[in-house]
């Protein structure tokens, strides 16, 4: 999976490309055991060409918008975007000692290391871990920039969501390994569910949700929206997902909506949280994006244009590979890549 993050004035200026082991089976096998026959649901991971999602890249130019403009009107773009073969592939974000970093995901979350690379000539470092192999799980992407120590998470960015069996013996693990814990195991308030809230060395705070063995144990991603009806509509509409469910709690001024490709046992998801009356966050320098797949980025980007999300990069190949990927932002300022499912299967092919 490749480097999708956009650097910052301290950072260099490029993203990397990463190899991916070259796998022996076909295309045609590969697409049948990624994408499982369904069509909502791709299985395909992301990589990036070293130089390509610069700052200057990502104007894009007007032949650009032009062309895409014209892949698809919007009556087309309502039944297309449910077609589209679709996956939360990674979640990209800046940490300050990469090497405690993965030390803790490892010992104390139970992630594995999947890849690692130093690029010195752009000075960055960064880590793959999850729970499965990234052609079909939702893994993280841990970004170091040498000499930056530390980073604003902000107020925006919420949470991690981690399933496991037994949240107290996960806690007291943590707790073993000189880990934070912020919220105690015990029900969730006005629920059932038994959770806990623990943060990494670097503040990212992880949510432990007790429950039975799931594929995806790395299961939400929690971001703060200012209006979530407009946030639902965006997601349904642009990014083709479901609203799994939709959860009010007055008592404590805050709604939740749900959002996937689909259920929440088996897949990653997207937990939208609106807090009453607050229309804006300070969403810092910490947390970067995330990365979906999808079968044609000319169509996606501007289904994303008719729905009010902004293009920051233009569909097209990156220099120096054939794969295609347009970036964007939500109605929230929220950050996305979308990456070709095709052109990344004839990669691994190579």
């Amino acid at each position: 999976m490749a480097r999708l993050l956009l650097p910052l004035p301290i950072a260099a200026a490029a993203a990397s490309r990463l190899r991916l082991p070259v796998l022996s089976s076909s295309v045609a096998r590969r697409e049948a055991l990624l994408f499982g026959g369904r069509v909502a649901a791709a299985r395909a991971p992301v990589r990036l060409a070293r130089r390509g999602v610069s700052a200057g890249a990502e104007a894009g130019g007007s032949s650009s918008a032009a062309a895409a403009a014209q892949v698809i009107g919007q009556d087309e773009a309502v039944e297309w975007v449910k077609k589209d073969r679709r996956r939360m592939l990674h979640v990209v974000y800046r940490v300050g000692d990469l090497d405690k970093t993965i030390k803790f995901y490892t010992e104390c979350l139970g992630m594995k290391l999947l890849r690692k690379r130093d690029i010195p000539e752009e000075r960055y470092t960064n880590a793959f871990l999850g729970y499965g192999p990234e052609d079909s799980h939702f893994v993280v992407e841990l970004t170091y920039n040498y000499g930056v120590e530390s980073y604003d998470i902000g107020t925006a960015f919420g949470h991690f969501g981690i399933a496991v069996e037994d949240v107290a013996k996960t806690v007291d693990l943590i707790k073993a390994k000189g880990g934070t814990v912020t919220r105690e195991p015990g029900p969730v308030k006005g629920g059932k569910s038994v959770i806990a809230f623990i943060e990494d060395p670097d503040g990212y705070k992880f949510e432990l949700i007790e429950r039975g063995p799931t594929p995806e144990p790395l299961c939400q991603l929690m971001l703060r929206v200012g209006d979530l009806d407009h946030a639902i509509n965006f997601y349904e509409k642009a990014f083709g997902m479901e609203l799994l469910r939709k959860r009010d709690n007055p008592q404590y001024k805050y709604t939740i909506a749900m959002m996937g490709y689909g259920p929440e046992d088996k897949n990653a998801v997207l937990e939208l949280t609106y807090n009453y009356g607050v229309k804006e966050y300070d969403k810092g320098n910490a947390y970067a994006q995330i990365a979906i797949s999808t079968d044609d980025v000319y169509k996606t980007a501007e289904v994303i244009r008719q729905n009010g999300g902004q293009i920051t990069r233009e569909p097209g190949p990156l220099p120096g590979i054939n794969t295609k990927i347009t970036a964007c932002t939500d109605p929230d300022g929220w950050k996305t890549v979308f990456v070709d499912n095709v052109d990344f299967l004839k990669e691994l092919e190579e």
